[in-house]
């Protein structure tokens, strides 16, 4: 478990961040959720032990992160926001020298770096200068000397940054793959790749933490109006536009069907709701004998929710 108290960093009179306090239990995946500038960077660079606090505690594991540091870099594997990468080496003498440096001996080294290689992929180009490779390689190499002494928490900052829409996929199914067998804490401002990835979140702004908890939390609260979007088949009858609304109209939770356009092939319907209805949307267009192609929601809820709490703040460096 990582454990923070009253954490908080300040550069001269400048706070960066805190007070905060939160809990990361083992086996969770966190997602540190903010506008640019929010205290995120910072808070990850203390509980990697690359920046000392303030004031406050830390607890890792249950070793003391300021009185012990080297104790729990030991415990973490930590990919900043720009890895540290040494260009003129090849991949596999670089995450060799890693592991030397994280205390393993060369033996340990050697059995692992297999296993490091195929989990990030990258073991047809291990032999390769990191010079060479691509900003989407890089980052796998920054994620392999996060795990290369198989630590038990990991932390990655902005880990799709810069990233093209493939490549990010690749690193959001690598993220997966590391959850299943660490507890993982990330920092981004991509609502999608927290959205997608993180159990639990944590929302900064100006250096603190504005809420905490499962995206469904952070979105429940009274007189919520969600927006779900519904894509239907038309059939060829003259009224289908008409005949597919009041289908959707019926649905127990939905207060406004708008007026619908045509995408991908069918006509997207996009529904006012207080509650998420989606399961009885899908259920009264199949019962209607129409065919459903898309549903979801039209603003994520983590949009919303993201807005709701940083809106109109101002962030902090």
């Amino acid at each position: 478990m990582i454990r923070a108290h009253n954490l908080s960093k300040f550069y001269g009179g400048k706070r960066a961040l805190g007070p905060v306090s939160f809990e990361i239990n083992d086996g969770e995946t966190v997602g540190f959720l903010g506008l640019n500038g929010a205290g995120k960077t910072t808070a990850l660079r203390i509980l990697a032990c690359d920046l000392r606090p303030s004031a406050g505690t830390i607890e890792v594991g249950g070793v003391d992160a300021v009185a012990d540091p080297h104790e729990v870099r030991k415990r973490i594997g930590f990919l900043p926001e720009t890895p540290p990468l040494y260009t003129d080496m090849s991949i596999s003498d670089y995450l060799t020298f890693a592991g030397e440096l994280r205390g393993m001996s060369g033996s340990q080294v050697k059995k692992r770096l297999p296993e490091v290689l195929e989990i990030t992929d990258l073991g047809d180009v291990a032999g390769d200068p990191i010079g060479t490779l691509s900003h989407g390689y890089r980052q796998r190499v920054g994620v392999a000397q996060a795990i290369i002494h198989n630590p038990k928490f990991l932390i990655l900052d902005e880990p799709t940054r810069g990233l093209d829409p493939v490549q990010i996929v690749e690193m959001r199914n690598l993220i997966h793959d590391l959850k299943q067998s660490h507890t993982v804490l990330i920092s981004s401002h991509i609502l999608t790749e927290i959205s997608q990835t993180c159990d639990r979140l944590l929302v900064l702004g100006k250096g603190k933490i504005l809420g905490a908890g499962s995206e469904a939390e952070l979105a429940k609260h009274e007189g919520e109006i969600r927006e779900i979007t519904v894509t239907v088949r038309p059939s060829a009858a003259a009224d289908a536009k008409s005949v597919i609304a009041r289908v959707l109209e019926k649905v127990d939770g939905v207060s406004k069907v708008a007026e619908p356009y045509e995408q991908g092939g069918g006509l997207l319907f996009s529904l006012s709701t207080n509650k998420d209805c989606r399961a009885d949307v899908s259920r009264a267009v199949v019962e209607a004998r129409l065919d459903l192609i898309k549903l979801d929601y039209g603003r994520s809820e983590l949009e919303n929710t993201f807005i709701r709490l940083v809106g109109g703040s101002d962030a902090t460096s």
